[in-house]
C-alpha cells in the first residue's frame, strides 16, 4: 500500500528544500518525523508537514480498504522537490536601473508505503 502527499508553492527554494528531503529520503517515517523536527533547515518545517500528511493519508487509506495499519512500518518509498513557479520582483538600484529579485517557490512529494515482505528478515 502506497500514500502520496504534496504541498504546492511552497516559499522555500528548491535547492535549500532537496537538501532536507535527502535527509530522509529511504528512512522510516517516524525516524524522518524526529529528524526534521530537530534539523536546523528553515525548509524542514514544511517537508514535516508533507510526511506527516502522507503518514495521515496512508492511515486513511489503510482504514477505508479494512487492512492491518502500523504507521511504524512506513517507510518514505519516494520523495523529491519540483521547482514551481518563480515570483518576480523589482529593487531600485542606482542611476534609475532596476535590479530583478527572483523568490522561488517549490512543489514537495513523498510517497511512503509499507514493506510487502513481512517473513521478519535479518533487517
Amino acid at each position: 500500500m502506497e500514500a502520496k502527499a504534496q504541498a504546492r508553492h511552497v516559499r522555500v527554494t528548491p535547492m535549500k528544500a532537496r537538501r532536507v528531503v535527502d535527509l530522509v529520503r529511504g528512512k522510516k517515517a517516524v525516524d524522518a518525523l524526529a529528524i526534521l523536527q530537530f534539523a536546523p533547515q528553515s525548509a524542514s518545517e514544511p517537508v514535516r508537514k508533507v510526511v506527516a500528511s502522507a503518514m495521515a493519508n496512508a492511515r486513511v487509506k489503510a482504514d477505508k480498504e479494512s487492512l492491518p495499519f502500523d504507521e511504524r512500518d512506513l517507510v518514505i518509498s519516494a520523495a523529491y522537490v519540483d521547482e514551481g513557479p518563480t515570483m518576480k520582483r523589482f529593487q531600485p538600484r542606482a542611476q534609475g536601473r532596476a535590479y530583478r529579485i527572483n523568490k522561488r517557490t517549490s512543489h514537495i512529494t513523498v510517497f511512503v508505503s509499507q514493506p510487502q515482505n513481512k517473513q521478519g528478515g535479518t533487517r
